[in-house]
């Protein structure tokens, strides 16, 4: 059974910097598909970043140039590094994968297209 468990988060002043990992068990291939999504009270849950197992990455708008995400396929841990924070990033955090094996992700971020998805790690941002 596929499982995922986030790590990190926590709370820092705007312009500060966090870092979240995704820890996959379970798993008897290697994704093709991860990502990170956030979700804020009274809103809905949004794609941050998705990165393909071949290192192909995705980056919604607010966040580009910014988040930094990164994997490791072998043990399918998946990182996320946040600079510049702003109090607009305040949200849980949840990492997510497809079960594809290989198609990369799609342009678009899209929940539907993620099988598992995590417990979530709070992220504060205070201005």
């Amino acid at each position: 059974q596929v499982q995922l468990m986030e790590s990190g988060g926590g709370s820092v002043q705007a312009g500060g910097s966090l870092s979240v990992s995704c820890a996959g068990s379970g798993y008897t291939y290697t994704p093709s598909c991860m990502g990170w999504f956030r979700q804020a009270p009274g809103k809905e849950r949004e794609g941050v970043a998705s990165i393909s197992s071949d290192g192909a990455t995705r980056y919604a708008d607010s966040v580009k140039g910014r988040f930094t995400v990164s994997r490791d396929n072998p043990t399918n841990t998946l990182y996320l590094q946040m600079n510049s924070l702003k109090p607009e990033d305040t949200a849980m955090y949840y990492c997510a994968s497809t079960t594809w094996i290989d198609a990369r992700c799609r342009f678009q971020f899209s929940t539907a297209d993620f099988a598992y998805w995590g417990q979530g790690t709070q992220v504060t941002v205070s201005s």
